[in-house]
């Protein structure tokens, strides 16, 4: 059951790893952007991927807050509804921290949800008890993974520092998420639990 959360661990490793990962990348720095010392952006210079990195965190982090107050609401286990409760703190206050960043850099958030999310609160909100649970468990397994490979691209790719320093306090706490959204898909679906064939050897 942990084969994606070990996937996704290697992958984060690569992005993350001392040859490649720097504060204040200056590999990406515009023709703009003002330093500090030769080589080294000032604070609050932002590059195209601190900009679209804020972009895409946001959208994703409004999706966790919508999608978790549904299913505190709506979840039939009470293990799901205390993730589901868990996503909604958390989630909000990564978002005002990213949004206090994104402003200083000038960076225009997304404030609604976006058009994935919203297909997938659409999908959620025709289920109910098990089918619920399992649905919105195995779509937060599909989002941590997706948000822990993005965490990883700004610790290596950002220039804004305060930005990457966001990222990397939030990628820890992310892998968290993504093997506790993990074990509930086990205890929901028996997945990883299943015994071995009558006659198995």
């Amino acid at each position: 059951m942990y084969r994606r959360y070990i996937f996704v661990l290697g992958a984060v490793a690569l992005f993350c790893g001392p040859a490649t990962a720097q504060i204040g990348n200056p590999a990406g720095m515009g023709v703009d952007t003002r330093v500090s010392k030769s080589g080294v952006p000032a604070p609050h210079q932002t590059n195209n991927q601190d900009r679209l990195f804020a972009q895409l965190l946001a959208a994703g982090g409004v999706g966790e807050v919508e999608l978790g107050k549904v299913a505190a609401d709506k979840a039939k286990a009470d293990a799901v509804k205390q993730f589901a409760e868990m996503m909604v703190s958390h989630h909000t206050e990564a978002n005002e921290k990213l949004k206090r960043l994104a402003d200083v850099g000038k960076i225009p958030l997304p404030l609604g949800l976006d058009q994935d999310h919203k297909v997938v609160r659409d999908r959620l909100d025709k289920l109910t008890d098990e089918a619920f649970d399992v649905a919105y468990i195995k779509g937060q397994i599909i989002d941590h993974q997706k948000t822990a490979q993005l965490l990883g691209w700004e610790i290596s790719l950002g220039e804004d520092g305060e930005i990457q320093r966001l990222a990397a306090a939030m990628l820890p706490v992310v892998l968290d998420h993504l093997r506790s959204a993990q074990e509930l898909n086990a205890m929901l679906t028996g997945a990883g639990l299943r015994l071995p064939p009558e006659g198995w050897r």
